[in-house]
This record gives structure tokens, sequence and C-alpha cells, in this order.
């Protein structure tokens, strides 16, 4: 077994990274050693050198690569060499004084109250189970900022009605608990209801498509941008902006940062201050329409 084969093992088994996470880092790795080889006739990770990472760099800027993703890539190469340290097949991490490209921040994209008053105040959902499906899955994704891996996974099991909360299995199989709305129960116990009639009460997963399968990402996305169009003219419409609604609406009425943290299940405050920049924006634009001297 090679190094990169040992180290997709550790990540999936050990690190428990998401399958997008482990196919990217592998790919990158991958993508280093076939650059060093073709360049420096070698693909030892003990020859690597600081020098030989920065003409990776170098040739990755020339070829257009964004500055974020030359910094994925500098993440993953970390994470290979303290694997390789780990396990003693290399002394040293070359990569430890290699720095990546800026990155310019960016703000997330959301939604403001007005369209979500629209989705759920204006939107006829038909009164069938198709209906009351998609109904349910908004009402998640705004109601509780739940990952669209997150929602996709749910299972009956996982949510407490009697109890108003749900039990999300996140990233890493860290679990967390997270509150649900009234608005979202009604909703919920209208499907429930409706998943019985139609046979499918027995189905291990929580939201499925009209004929009982287990509903998948794509499924999701289709759905939400079809939705999402016809209350916003915004040209990004995916599950992850309603996470992002959730989290902005949340902190522009006063709820600390913290517990938006704790509900979104970031491993860091750093992943949550994203949010802060979208309030301070809103609020620069507050302060120039109504300031007299703005």
């Amino acid at each position: 077994m090679s190094d990169i084969d040992s180290f997709e093992n550790h990540l999936k088994n050990e690190k428990r990274y998401s399958v997008h996470t482990v196919t990217a880092y592998v790919n990158d790795i991958k993508q280093f050693f076939a650059f060093m080889k073709s360049q420096y006739d070698s693909d030892s990770p003990n020859e690597v050198t600081a020098t030989i990472a920065k003409s990776w760099i170098y040739e990755l800027s020339k070829d257009k690569i964004s500055p974020r993703s030359v910094n994925r890539k500098l993440v993953a190469m970390n994470t290979f060499y303290k694997f390789l340290m780990k396990t003693e097949i290399v002394t040293k991490n070359p990569l430890k004084t290699v720095k990546g490209p800026k990155t310019e921040k960016r703000l997330v994209e959301w939604l403001p109250e007005k369209n979500t008053s629209d989705l759920f105040g204006e939107m006829e959902w038909t009164e069938d189970f198709a209906g009351q499906r998609d109904k349910l899955i908004f009402e998640f994704l705004y109601g509780t900022g739940v990952r669209l891996s997150e929602l996709v996974s749910l299972t009956p099991a996982r949510v407490y009605q009697s109890q108003k909360t749900i039990k999300v299995l996140g990233k890493r199989n860290k679990e967390r608990i997270i509150p649900m709305n009234k608005s979202l129960l009604d909703t919920l116990a209208g499907y429930m209801k409706l998943r019985e009639d139609s046979g499918f009460g027995k189905e291990e997963f929580l939201l499925l498509t009209d004929k009982g399968e287990h509903i998948y990402p794509m499924f999701v996305q289709r759905l939400t941008k079809k939705y999402l169009s016809m209350i916003s003219s915004a040209k990004k419409l995916s599950p992850h902006v309603l996470r992002h609604t959730f989290a902005t609406h949340l902190l522009n009425k006063g709820a600390d940062i913290n517990a938006i943290k704790e509900l979104l299940g970031h491993a860091n405050l750093a992943a949550t201050q994203v949010y802060t920049h979208n309030s301070i924006e809103r609020l620069k634009t507050i302060y120039k329409q109504a300031h007299p001297k703005s």
C-alpha cells in the first residue's frame, strides 16, 4: 500500500472526513507529486523541499488556479505531511514555512427577510405528500441551518417532536442538538401523517421522493433553485444560501455569536465570524440612508 493510500484510509476511518474532502485531498496530493516527477524527476516525500513546493504554487497561479483553491491544496499537503511524520515516514514537514497566496474576504450570500417571508407566507404549497415534503425541506434549511448532507441523512429516529429538537450528524460524525420552531413542527407533523398514509412509514430516512425513495443532494439542489427563483433574483440560489440566511438573520436579531457557532456545528469561532461582516455591511447601508452627514 502506498503512502497516499494509507493517508486516504487514515482520513476516511480515523479522521472521519467526508467523501468529498478525502477525494479532494488525495487528488491534490497526487497532482503535487505528478508535478514534482515531471519537473524534478522524483516523487519521494523525503525529497520534497520548500523550494519545490513554492515552484508548484507558482505554476498553479500561472495556470489561473484561484488563491482559494491553491490554499486548499496547501492544506491537503500539510495534512499529508503531518500524517507522514506521525507514522515516521518523514522527520519534518518541508511545507511548514510555505505560505499560500492572499485571498479576498468574500461576504456570504443570504436572503433578506422579505424573501423568507414570501417563501413561507406567500408561496402556495400543495397539500399532498410532495408539496408538504418540499415545504418541510425549506423549513429545515431555514429553520435549523443544517447543511445539505445533514438534511439528506436525517432519520425519523433523530427527530424528537415532543422535545422540539433534532439530533444532527455533522462533519466528522459530530452530533449536535438543534431546536425546531413552531412552523417547522407543524409542517413536520403534517408531513409525517402523509408519509404514513402513503405507505412510506417504515422507510429509514425522513425525507423521501414521490416514490418513497431516499432523497439525494441533487434533488434538494434542484428544488431549492426552483422555489427560491420565485422569490429572489439573486444569482446564487442553493441550500447553503439558506444556511447562511439562517445564521445572518439570527445575528441581525441579536443572537450570541457563540450560540450561532454551536447551532451551525462550526469547529471554531472564526468560521462563524464571517456572518459579522454581513451585519457590518447592513449597518453601513442603514447609516448611509439615515445619517444626515452620510
